[in-house]
């Protein structure tokens, strides 16, 4: 992998990873872009414990736009993209319309391929592993930064999950704290440390789920399985067979097997509802170990923490979706309409082509 990094025309960063070592990444962003101006401020809700981002500059940003005007395609002569050159591998540049910035974190787009009609699950091994060089490459990166505490690489696939840009591409949040997700697991972690005499849970929830009737597919360093308590109809958990807190402790076996295991995840997700259904929206989400201090989690180390991802559609049936009304939404209590056992039986009956 070769690493170029460039500023676009308003200074935010652009990095170029390549396939090939000899590739020369200088052409210049020729576009007249005032200095990017954000209003990102994060305010802490004392009765849930919780933080909320508030960035109202967000409500300019880029929507829909049609085809020849992506600003994720390569520049072509006098069509000028966020993306300078005339065409790229995996590109990663700061967000122009970011959620989190300055000292309340920061935000990035990764673009993993400049086909614009291209699909992450269309990607070959060679690209799919290249854009997993990229995300470790960007969590090494962002947290160093003194604003940074936790890092969150993801996906949102389809107009259904609110994707107004339709060009291949995911995103990075680097948080100024740790997120409450993520705070629970760690609690959950401490409780179970302390009550077993100091068993992992992320451990036994892995050879639980390897020894039962939700397993997706197995390699012999990755792990997928519909979990036992699955909040949505599809949901699928990919694990490292080997216990690691973060994208930058995968060993090169697992880091070779990755493409392979993920791409065919993906495909199968795009097979659930059968053939001639659109294209399966998704959210996909990894879940790496927070950066700071754990403190507040007696007894746990960034260690205890199981790197995963975490796959999930909100499509819970041919041309229906799943919504998160009064429960979900009112009191963060799930309903599954699709029972996991039946939702893992589907996700290995169909093949990927």
């Amino acid at each position: 992998m070769k690493k170029t990094s460039t500023r676009l025309a308003d200074g935010r960063e652009l990095i170029y990873y390549d396939l090939r070592d000899d590739r020369v990444r200088d052409a210049v962003d020729r576009r007249p872009l005032d200095p990017t101006v954000t209003t990102s401020e994060v305010r802490h809700d004392v009765l849930l414990g919780d933080a909320v981002a508030v960035a109202s500059h967000r409500q300019g940003r880029t929507y829909h736009p049609p085809a020849d005007e992506c600003p994720l395609c390569p520049s072509d002569g006098d069509r000028l993209s966020e993306i300078p050159d005339s065409s790229y591998d995996v590109v990663v540049f700061e967000n122009r319309f970011p959620s989190l910035a300055g000292d309340s974190g920061r935000c990035e787009v990764v673009c993993f391929t400049s086909d614009h009609t291209a699909s992450f699950a269309g990607l070959s091994e060679e690209q799919a592993r290249l854009v997993l060089d990229a995300w470790t490459d960007r969590t090494s990166e962002l947290s160093h930064l003194p604003s940074v505490e936790q890092v969150f690489c993801f996906e949102n696939r389809g107009a259904e999950i609110g994707v107004t840009l339709q060009h291949p591409h995911g995103q990075i949040y680097a948080y100024p704290f740790t997120t409450p997700r993520t705070a629970l697991m760690l609690r959950q972690v401490a409780a179970h440390k302390e009550a077993t005499g100091g068993e992992n849970l992320f451990d036994a929830v892995l050879e639980r789920e390897l020894a039962g009737e939700r397993v997706v597919l197995e390699g012999e360093h990755w792990a997928a399985f519909v979990p036992y308590a699955a909040h949505w109809p599809y949901e699928v958990h990919l694990y490292p067979k080997r216990r690691v807190p973060d994208l930058l402790a995968l060993d090169e076996a697992a880091r070779t097997e990755f493409p392979k295991v993920y791409l065919e995840l993906l495909r199968r997700f795009d097979r659930i509802f059968g053939e001639g259904e659109p294209p399966t929206p998704y959210i996909a989400a990894w879940h790496q170990a927070p950066f700071g201090a754990l403190e507040e989690f007696d007894g746990v180390v960034r260690e205890d923490f199981a790197c995963h991802l975490e796959l999930f559609t909100i499509r819970r049936t041919s041309g229906k979706l799943k919504y998160l009304a009064g429960s979900e939404s009112g009191m963060s209590v799930f309903i599954n309409d699709v029972p996991p056992e039946r939702a893992a039986q589907r996700l290995r009956e169909v093949a990927s082509s």
